[in-house]
């Protein structure tokens, strides 16, 4: 291993925000996101995100690009650590921090996994609850399928049926809300 590569990767795993930063980022590469924007997904103070951003991008994991006032930050896919990052950070997270990752740029509200998965991580479906508009892109849902060998199935409502089906008590609604369940967006 060279000295570059063995400083690179001392100081790569140094900061929580970082850890996030990273999350975030590889699991969602072929996006651009602005500082305030990671900040607010990752709910972390703007100064500390920047810092990080700006520290993976002088390493080469990250690239920016500036739009009018705005700088956007993605990961960079020529990197030479991109595919080992993004496999330590998918089995650091497992499939539930992988799904988080991928739902934390959407406008879901309510997102949890039921069922099997929840009693055992070897379960071979991960069956996943979400609250949100109907029109939901899921592209991420393959990645994370092919990444950890899961069928994820996917039962998703949009919140004017959710609120509804609440209001009146719905019996299959009840009791997949009373049931064991990893909650991966908002509260119930």
């Amino acid at each position: 291993m060279t000295k570059q590569a063995r400083d690179t990767l001392k100081s790569l795993f140094s900061s929580a925000i970082r850890a996030d930063v990273l999350a975030l980022l590889l699991n969602n590469a072929d996006e651009r996101f602005y500082v305030r924007e990671i900040s607010t997904l990752l709910r972390k103070n703007p100064s500390g995100v920047k810092r990080e951003l700006d520290n993976l991008e002088k390493m080469g994991i990250l690239t920016s690009k500036k739009v009018a006032n705005l700088k956007y930050f993605q990961a960079d896919k020529k990197s030479p650590f991109f595919t080992e990052l993004k496999s330590i950070i998918a089995k650091s997270l497992g499939a539930t921090g992988a799904l988080k990752a991928m739902l934390k740029t959407t406008n879901v509200k309510t997102a949890f996994i039921f069922g099997p998965y929840v009693e055992s991580e070897e379960a071979d479906t991960v069956d996943v609850f979400i609250v949100g508009p109907a029109s939901l892109p899921l592209e991420g849902i393959k990645d994370i399928e092919e990444r950890f060998s899961k069928k994820i199935s996917v039962k998703l409502m949009d919140e004017t049926e959710f609120k509804t089906k609440r209001e009146n008590n719905d019996a299959d609604l009840e009791k997949l809300l009373a049931g064991d369940k990893i909650i991966l967006m908002g509260k119930l």
